[in-house]
């Protein structure tokens, strides 16, 4: 079957092993030097392992694959405990993989290994201390409307020849001087990759309909905001394009890391 699995550029790979943990389902190897995909079927291609290459090694890409087991990967994930059992399934709720966690709980279940509601991280409830704040009046840097990904035509002016910043819905609310320091002189894209469709599509029209200068994509540092940097990989890839790419990561209380 044709599917979404993930692909590693042996030549960018220098066997830092990084990617292994974060590969929970079993489906990498460190073998003479590189990382290796060992199992097709052990690979859901949801990329959680994409964010830890340092060398921007391991991509997505659709080709044919044997079918994703989710009970054989279940198989390897309940031998390493219960962080690494929660860990899959909030990795599989954050990609709204309903059946493959429905069928990840059935085999825990059958195994009679209790777990408990698996939730995201993202949506825990927390408290900061309030931080002074000054009275000096900034002024906006959006130079253009709308900004809502979903409302955003692929061939609106002011993508052509932009420097594009894509930024998650919370990253503003967060980060008190994002005009100053993410947004200026920038095209801006908002969205969120949990609450929103796919924003694949529309994004691979824009890389390809426009000239691009560059991408910065700007998300919160939980779990479920990582989708929308591989989105945006990906589709700049697809567009078969070679547009510089920058990730920044905010922390919930608001910095920059």
């Amino acid at each position: 079957m044709k599917r979404n699995i993930i692909t590693i550029d042996e030549e960018k790979c220098n066997g830092c092993a990084l990617c292994i943990p974060n590969c929970p389902e079993g489906a990498l190897q460190i073998i003479d030097g590189k990382a290796r995909l060992v199992s097709d079927i052990c690979c859901d291609g949801l990329g959680a392992c994409l964010g830890h290459c340092p060398e921007g090694a391991i991509t997505i890409e659709e080709r044919e694959a044997e079918p994703y087991d989710e009970r054989k990967v279940m198989e390897n994930i309940v031998k390493q405990g219960d962080n690494t059992i929660k860990a899959h399934l909030q990795h599989l709720e954050e990609h709204n993989e309903v059946e493959y966690l429905n069928q990840a709980k059935q085999y825990l279940k059958e195994q009679g290994v209790k777990m408990e509601q698996c939730g995201c991280p993202g949506a825990q409830i927390k408290e900061f201390d309030q931080k002074e704040t000054d009275n000096i009046e900034q002024t906006s840097a959006l130079r253009q409307w709308p900004v809502q990904l979903n409302l955003l035509p692929p061939n609106a002016p002011f993508f052509n020849n932009a420097h594009l910043l894509i930024a998650a819905d919370c990253v503003p609310f967060a980060n008190a001087n994002f005009h100053k320091d993410l947004l200026n002189g920038k095209a801006l894209a908002i969205g969120c990759p949990k609450l929103d469709n796919d924003y694949k599509e529309k994004l691979t029209e824009i890389f390809k309909n426009n000239q691009v200068k560059s991408v910065t994509v700007a998300i919160m540092e939980v779990p479920c905001c990582y989708g929308l940097y591989t989105t945006v990989q990906q589709s700049i890839q697809d567009s078969e394009k070679e547009i510089p790419l920058i990730k920044e990561i905010i922390s919930i209380s608001g910095e920059i890391q």
